[in-house]
């Protein structure tokens, strides 16, 4: 049988304690899964570029002494991240070209996107905004003005996207507060929020997270960030219950990654796990060429012939799309 970390959430605490207890130092994360200290210094000096967090009810998920477990190479710093490529960007889907107000992203027709943090959960090696200039591009919470005046001026705009970081890292009461004002703009009919952080931390689906996102009269998408099988837990499971017992559409997006996902008995597996647990797979991203994260890779001949193959073992509806991200496009482009 697996061996696998003592099990946190066994020992309920609230989500914002569990947030600051995660771990963030590279020592501390190889000796709880019993790791070779030899991974130390360039997960040391790794972090010092790009910070380690998680918390410990993923870590948990995690197979003690295995350091090619699939979750595990989604948080673990590596050498690899400071390989340097010609090719590679700190912004490799054109953010900062697309911001139209602080906070504002407006690439596609009928959506915009609002970074309403940059705080995350976890921090995924691979995320396409490891570099992203925060503290500069965010307004804060009591700045959204710009923001609102923006969406309020375009009535193409149908739907807003919270986004971050991890906008469920913020507080119900200040997501209200922006959702409040949000449905009083009529042309505004969906609230779409990309999160993982009830992945990694289950006990962030509170009562409060269900009233504000479901008592407007927006209608509410919650898209989860679900690479690997092994990420669905009994927890998750009962927090997506919560959420579709409240009307709430969830859906999946996932990133092919290399090592972690790659491979089609896992895609078939991820797909009806997640079917299972009440989500809808959405998209299966192509890896954005970020900085750092150029051995996630995966060819885009071998991720259309993977697709392929997990298309001969599904229904179409367990299908993700396959999808890259072209800066200046105006819409996210099938494979």
């Amino acid at each position: 049988m697996i061996s696998k970390t003592a099990l946190a959430w066994q020992h309920p605490l609230p989500w914002q304690q569990i947030l600051a207890n995660a771990v963030r130092d590279p020592a501390v994360l190889l000796d709880q899964l019993k790791l070779p200290m030899a991974l130390l210094p360039a997960a040391q000096a790794a972090s010092r570029q790009f910070p380690l967090r998680v918390p410990s009810g993923y870590l948990a998920r995690m197979e003690v002494g295995n350091p090619d477990d699939p979750l595990l190479r989604q948080i673990l710093p590596l050498q690899a991240e400071m390989d340097m490529y010609a090719d590679d960007a700190t912004d490799p889907v054109g953010d900062q070209a697309a911001m139209v107000a602080p906070g504002v992203l407006h690439k596609y027709t009928g959506r915009v996107l609002l970074l309403v943090t940059g705080a995350c959960a976890i921090h995924c090696r691979y995320c396409f905004r490891r570099h992203f200039p925060y503290a500069e591009a965010n307004p804060s919470t009591q700045q959204w003005q710009p923001a609102l005046h923006y969406i309020a001026h375009d009535p193409s705009i149908s739907e807003v996207i919270l986004s971050g970081g991890d906008p469920l890292s913020m507080s119900d009461s200040r997501l209200a507060e922006l959702v409040a004002q949000l449905q009083v703009i009529p042309h505004v009919q969906r609230l779409r929020v990309h999160t993982r952080l009830p992945v990694v931390v289950p006990e962030r689906v509170t009562d409060g997270l269900l009233a504000w996102l479901t008592g407007s009269r927006l209608k509410p998408v919650l898209v989860l960030h679900i690479n690997h099988p092994n990420e669905i837990d009994a927890a998750l499971r009962d927090a997506v219950q919560r959420l579709r017992a409240q009307q709430v559409v969830v859906l999946n997006q996932s990133v092919l990654l290399k090592g972690v996902n790659d491979d089609v008995r896992t895609l078939v597996a991820l797909s009806e796990g997640l079917f299972a647990a009440g989500i809808l797979p959405y998209y299966l991203h192509q890896l954005d060429r970020v900085q750092g994260a150029r051995h996630f890779a995966v060819d885009a001949a071998r991720a259309r012939s993977l697709l392929n193959e997990v298309r001969g073992r599904l229904p179409g509806y367990l299908l993700p799309r396959l999808v890259q991200e072209i800066p200046g496009m105006d819409a996210k482009l099938p494979m």
